[in-house]
């Protein structure tokens, strides 16, 4: 049983790396970055 305690995880996580979804789970995507807001009339110089 220690060793199904042991292999269990071990084997889940070869599966989560192979599956390509572990950057996605550790690093999440960033948002879309933003575009600076153009100045308006009142705090232009």
């Amino acid at each position: 049983m220690a060793v199904l305690a042991v292999l269990i995880p071990v084997l889940m996580l070869g599966m989560l790396l192979m599956m390509g979804r572990y950057e996605d789970l550790v690093l999440p995507r960033e948002a879309e970055p933003r575009p600076d807001p153009e100045p308006d009339a009142a705090t232009a110089p």
